[in-house]
């Protein structure tokens, strides 16, 4: 069995110590992006930088500067070995 945390881990804590690292995110409309994360706010509005935007099956756009709205954030993922 892994072992539990005493303190979560707040999700803003977790943007925080992504900053400059490799994330992945979620958003409505079945989009999904990857890139570094820049920066963020209180609001969880994302900006990425060398963003990759995955649409399903259809391929991908890349972006070089990407704002994302937080009220479309489905999840955000820190990518592994970046979490720490």
């Amino acid at each position: 069995m892994g072992k539990i945390a005493s303190t979560p881990i707040k999700p803003l804590e977790i943007l925080r110590k992504s900053i400059d690292k490799n994330i992945m995110v979620e958003v409505r409309g079945s989009k999904l992006y990857s890139g570094v994360l820049e920066g963020y706010d209180v609001y969880m509005n994302l900006v990425i930088k060398n963003a990759q935007e995955t649409l399903g099956q259809k391929g991908s756009n890349v972006f070089q500067r990407l704002l994302v709205r937080g009220d479309n954030v489905i999840f955000v993922s820190p990518s592994l070995g970046d979490a720490s």
